[in-house]
């Protein structure tokens, strides 16, 4: 991912909010505000300009707060992530459902806000960050594997969340009332044809004595299921405790 070409001297958690007794926004206030004009306009509409004048500041005023759009971004990223956060005292401390708790919830949050796994890359980590890491360490912690094997376990359950996340955008889009209706139009019949053709055997068994939309369906239906989050979660998990031993 992109680190937008940042300096190492000018990340916003290494510097305290501004110093007045009562600020009159909070670096939560602006992310929140952020937040909402990406999740109901696209991250395309987010501009320092734009998040000013929703919290009823001028553009002046807000780069008191926060010096670039860089910075914006970052706090944008920390609260996603603190939504990821399991609550305190609400992480189980055996390493399975700790996992299961903190995929749920990344998976929650980046569904919430669809649009960020493309749009934060190169985002600097912050507090919750920190936090979700450390969650994360302790969910592993009670396991007979090196330091190593701890951080790649926990990075494949990441890899396994963010590909489903990422994954479940491209279908709905792809999937939408106005999308499937084209795509039964205009691409079922020659999708058949090249079933049919002979080239394709296995798709050709799976088609079996069905017609192209009723396999079409099935596999919509199939791939949009809820429940396919969970069992590839548990897929994963299994494999996992027969890799360590339980």
């Amino acid at each position: 991912m992109s680190n937008r070409g940042r300096s190492r001297v000018d990340s916003i958690w290494e510097r305290p909010e501004p110093g007045a007794r009562r600020p009159r926004y909070t670096r939560e206030q602006i992310a929140a505000t952020a937040l909402a004009i990406a999740d109901s306009e696209g991250f395309e509409a987010v501009s320092m300009r734009r998040v000013a004048a929703e919290l009823g500041a001028g553009t002046m005023t807000l780069y008191h707060y926060i010096r670039t759009k860089d910075e914006l971004i970052d706090l944008m990223d920390d609260a996603i992530m603190g939504e990821v956060v399991v609550p305190p005292g609400e992480l189980p401390t055996a390493w399975r459902p700790a996992l299961t708790a903190l995929a749920r919830r990344s998976r929650e949050a980046f569904l919430h806000h669809p649009w960020a796994l493309r749009a934060l890359g190169g985002a600097r980590g912050g507090p919750n960050g920190m936090r979700h890491f450390e969650q994360s360490l302790a969910a592993v912690e009670e396991l007979d594997v090196s330091t190593r094997e701890k951080l790649e376990l926990i990075s494949i359950v990441d890899d396994y969340v963010f590909g489903f996340v990422f994954r479940s955008g491209e279908l709905e889009a792809a999937f939408s009332d106005t999308m499937h209706e084209e795509l039964i139009a205009e691409l079922l019949p020659h999708f058949e044809a090249q079933i049919r053709s002979g080239g394709y055997p296995h798709i050709e068994a799976l088609f079996g004595e069905s017609s192209a939309l009723e396999v079409w369906s099935l596999i919509v239906e199939t791939m949009g299921a809820e429940s396919r989050f969970e069992k590839g979660l548990a897929l994963l998990l299994d494999g996992i405790e027969a890799r360590v031993g339980g």
